[in-house]
């Protein structure tokens, strides 16, 4: 995966590629990758433990629907004081275990032609990146734009979030500061109501084209 910085500007730069956006849990994916890797890693009763105590937020987000809020709580629940390094490893041998399992084949030959294409590939996500990070590697994406967590003094998980939630207009904000505000997406790639807004700035909007399971 491209460093992100080495990309701060390209579609401005008249080098002519196109600019595709994707988004990663339900379009990539058959399921969302940080619920099934909260689930994975806290195995079956530390997973329904956490749930129990999640039940506050849960009932809070069935008031406000304040996804980002309820996905803080869960950073807060499963996560708390893991170092980087170690949530890193997991984050990629997690990655390795299910990527057979996960990805959507019609979204990767999709993936892969724009790749042939020559296009600038971007995966918008509201998972966290650091989670998300070892499947953009494994897609080679010139970048990876997602929800940041927030990291202590130690390097440790904070229990919250460094960003918004990066999902409706955060995600339209997200690639203006990085292509700038006049950008139109060649085409853009989405599952739910929260990637709506990066669909109406594409030439090529896709909404729940990608229906493959492994």
């Amino acid at each position: 995966m491209s460093d992100m910085g080495s990309q701060q500007g390209t579609r401005q730069s008249g080098d002519g590629r196109a600019v595709v956006a994707f988004d990663f849990d339900g379009t990539l994916t058959v399921r969302d990758s940080f619920t099934s890797f909260l689930r994975a890693r806290g195995g079956k009763r530390g997973w329904a433990k956490g749930l129990v105590r999640l039940s506050p937020a849960i009932a809070a987000y069935a008031r406000d629907r304040d996804r980002g809020r309820l996905k803080a709580a869960s950073v807060r629940e499963f996560l708390l004081g893991l170092p980087r390094e170690t949530l890193e490893a997991e984050a990629e041998t997690f990655a390795a275990r299910v990527w057979d399992a996960f990805m959507r084949p019609d979204a990767l030959r999709t993936w892969e032609d724009w790749g042939r294409r020559g296009a600038l590939r971007v995966i918008v996500t509201a998972s966290p990146e650091t989670t998300v990070a070892p499947f953009a590697r494994r897609l080679d994406a010139e970048l990876l734009l997602g929800t940041p967590l927030a990291f202590d003094g130690e390097d440790r998980v904070a229990g919250a979030f460094a960003g918004p939630n990066c999902r409706g207009e955060e995600k339209v904000r997200r690639l203006r500061a990085v292509f700038g505000d006049d950008l139109r997406l060649t085409a853009a790639y989405g599952d739910t109501s929260g990637d709506r807004e990066m669909l109406r700035i594409a030439e090529e909007p896709g909404f729940r084209v990608f229906t493959g399971r492994p």
